[in-house]
């Protein structure tokens, strides 16, 4: 199986079996080995007293791209820091998109940066996650006999 199919096999099993991004409304534009691309719409439900998006909505968003990006070279890696900077209020019916970076990749530890935009390309959002890659392969019974 080549990179890239391994990454799309390993995103679809991860976002089939994740009901949070499900109910964001979160889809998956692009995947590919340590990269990922995730587009939603902020809802009526998803605003705060304010009548902005809950920062928690960009904040799962990134959360998803980074779970993405850093399990999609087949080892499964869990999140072991995360950071937000909230940039712009976001409206409902906004468009967000986020789009992840892999800035560092060890065979321990991975770092990525998630830039979360609105519908008119302005950031919203700028998120650092830094990964814990376990080892574990996502498909254990495909791995080659040594």
């Amino acid at each position: 199986m080549s990179a890239q199919e391994l990454a799309q096999r390993v995103v679809g099993r991860m976002y089939d079996n994740d009901p949070f991004s499900i109910w964001l409304g979160i889809e998956r534009v692009v995947v590919e080995p340590g990269h990922c691309v995730l587009r939603m719409t902020a809802r009526h439900e998803m605003l705060n007293g304010f009548a902005i998006a809950h920062g928690g909505i960009t904040y799962s968003l990134a959360d998803s791209c980074l779970a993405f990006a850093s399990n999609s070279h087949g080892i499964q890696a869990v999140s072991v820091e995360t950071s937000i900077s909230h940039t712009k209020p976001v409206k409902d019916a906004d468009v967000l998109t986020a789009r992840s970076e892999e800035m560092s990749v060890s065979r321990s530890i991975g770092v990525y940066h998630i830039t979360v935009t609105n519908q008119r390309d302005e950031t919203v959002a700028l998120f650092k996650g830094t990964v814990f890659r376990t080892g574990k392969p996502w498909f254990p019974e495909e791995a080659p006999i040594t």
